[in-house]
């Protein structure tokens, strides 16, 4: 069980939150560079080019290149993948929504966040799961403080996504950065996965991902024997994630990875 010792061991000095700050302002600028080019006609390889060749022309490292194997610089999962899709040849249509996983090595500190894009006209039921993951995304952030309990955030999520009669992803969960892509804490997004997740609180200083992963259908996931990476939706239902880092202040946390362009809270892809 985590103890909430080792985790205030884990938490970063205030003079070290700016070296936070700098990974996630740069992760962010990388989101919005990207933006633009996410398309229908894209091919998902061309989308890794970007991301690999903005990164490094800013002097900067891609985190997922190499990482356990990982084979690119960034995770593109489309339509029923709910993460760690690798960049290939598909090309993206209109129609599909797609999420884009970007994490940055900036000095040595990591940033990281994902968003889901919708091309074009996609279906109602592509929107609403969009719409369920953005908004318990931000739930999630505006229900916890300095040492609130883990569990809240995953209470906080489920509740958004019963709203809609969808699933929480159980299997794959946010997790604490700073010097380490993961660490401690790990953070569920929906309550009763871990034992300790009622009873650990967020100290100050933790850095730490919230990035829900909403299904349309089954929460269960299958992974991809073949690449041993892509987590698809057993049942191949749509799924839809929003990921930021977030920084746990004494006034609350402070959201590290938000971009200028992208949704933010109270966006609405749902009329």
């Amino acid at each position: 069980m985590l103890q909430s010792s080792r985790l205030k061991q884990l938490a970063l000095a205030p003079s070290q939150y700016e070296m936070m700050r700098n990974a996630g302002r740069f992760n962010a600028r990388l989101m919005d560079f990207l933006r633009p080019h996410i398309q229908p006609g894209i091919s998902t390889a061309e989308i890794d080019r970007l991301t690999h060749e903005y990164t490094l022309d800013h002097g900067h490292v891609p985190a997922c290149l190499g990482y356990r194997g990982f084979p690119r610089s960034c995770c593109t999962s489309i339509n029923e993948v709910i993460c760690h899709g690798i960049p290939g040849e598909e090309v993206l249509k209109e129609g599909d929504i797609v999420n884009v996983d970007l994490t940055s090595i900036v000095d040595g500190w990591f940033g990281d966040q994902s968003e889901t894009f919708l091309l074009g006209d996609v279906s109602l039921e592509a929107r609403q799961v969009s719409q369920c993951a953005l908004d318990g995304l931000y739930l999630a952030i505006e229900a916890i403080g300095v040492n609130s309990r883990i569990v809240e955030i995953g209470n906080v999520i489920k509740q958004e996504a019963d709203r809609y009669g969808f699933s929480v992803v159980r299997e794959y969960v946010g997790h604490g950065l700073g010097r380490k892509f993961h660490q401690d804490p790990s953070i569920p997004h929906c309550p009763g996965i871990f034992p300790d997740q009622d009873r650990i609180r967020i100290p100050a200083g933790i850095c730490f991902t919230i990035e829900p992963m909403i299904n349309v259908g089954t929460y269960r996931s299958t992974l991809d024997r073949e690449d041993n990476w892509t987590v698809r939706t057993s049942d191949g239902m749509l799924s839809a994630q929003f990921e930021h880092t977030l920084l746990m202040t004494e006034d609350g946390p402070e959201i590290l990875t938000l971009t200028q362009d992208g949704p933010q809270a109270g966006h609405r892809f749902v009329p």
